[in-house]
């Protein structure tokens, strides 16, 4: 299957109740949010796309650079080279409290190499394209004339019309038996059942759209938004009314150049092929994490939208 990534949904906004109060704490609490017009695309950017970008503007990743030591004083040098974070499946079950266990910095990891750097893109040229920060995100959009969109925009579209169901196409994780999204099924991250079909992402297109047709709005990867994280309590308005479109947060960081967790933050949605029952349940709407703008991993990617 071939799809044109770069096609578009016309929706038309409205009214919706944004963020979950069930669920994870930083989705709460749920408050009404109101969204003008927009055009969303109708898939994440694929491999295709991303590589018309590059091939005609010669842009180079943050992952395909080497990071500046000034900007990570005291890093160890083998993780300023050229890299990216790569999940790497272990063999038996592991402490959970520990993402090491299962995230790696992987030198020669980038978008053209997703597991590393003797993987390639044949065959995958019609899945998300991943290794992907958020400028290398914003500079794809800014070349095709688009932007990213806001959370609150991702969100009403990720929706497809629904309002207080647990997931886009209702309550249950799946439908007759049938999985509706690229996600983990097994006891993450040691063993992958493959139900659906995927060990890693899937072709755009792969699973049944939304109600506004829209594809992989949930599973397959993380999408970035253009918010800054925050907390959705920290919101201004008022809780009888709705607030236009919430353009999260303000860009903030630490003094503190050693730590890690003072990088800055922007909101990403959706959930990932990498999202399971026992861990990460985020493939629903109402999801969110908060990723730091610096990092790009394997499975984080984006899609545009029009005003």
């Amino acid at each position: 299957m071939s799809v044109i990534a770069d096609t578009m949904i016309d929706l038309e906004g409205g009214l919706f109740l944004m963020g979950s109060n069930d669920h994870y704490p930083e989705e709460r609490p749920a408050h009404k949010v109101r969204v003008g017009p927009f055009r969303i695309d109708r898939y994440p950017v694929t491999n295709r796309e991303f590589s018309r970008f590059v091939r005609d503007t010669g842009y180079v990743t943050a992952a395909e650079r080497p990071a500046d030591p000034r900007d990570y004083p005291g890093a160890d040098p083998a993780l300023l080279v050229p890299s990216s974070v790569v999940f790497v499946q272990p063999s038996r079950p592991v402490d959970m409290s520990n993402t090491h266990n299962w995230w790696q910095y992987v030198a020669g990891a980038d978008w053209r190499h997703p597991r590393g750097p003797f993987t390639h893109l044949q065959g995958v040229d019609d899945h998300p394209v991943v290794h992907v920060n958020f400028a290398d995100a914003l500079a794809y959009a800014q070349w095709i004339g688009k932007d990213l969109p806001t959370e609150a925009e991702w969100e009403f579209a990720a929706r497809g019309g629904t309002q207080e169901t647990e997931f886009a196409w209702g309550d249950s994780l799946t439908v007759r038996g049938r999985h509706q999204a690229n996600t983990w099924q097994g006891e993450f991250p040691w063993q992958s059942l493959d139900e659906d079909g995927f060990r890693w992402t899937s072709p755009v297109g792969s699973f049944p759209p939304n109600g506004h047709g829209l594809y992989d709005m949930i599973g397959n990867v993380w999408e970035w938004t253009s918010d800054w994280y925050q907390q959705h309590d920290q919101l201004q308005g008022k809780p009888c009314c709705a607030i236009d479109n919430p353009r999260g947060g303000v860009r903030e960081r630490s003094h503190d150049r050693h730590d890690r967790s003072a990088i800055p933050r922007r909101v990403m949605k959706g959930g990932s092929h990498l999202c399971a029952p026992n861990y990460c349940r985020r493939y629903r709407p109402a999801a969110r994490m908060a990723q730091p703008i610096d990092t790009s991993t394997c499975h984080v990617g984006f899609r545009c939208v029009e005003r």
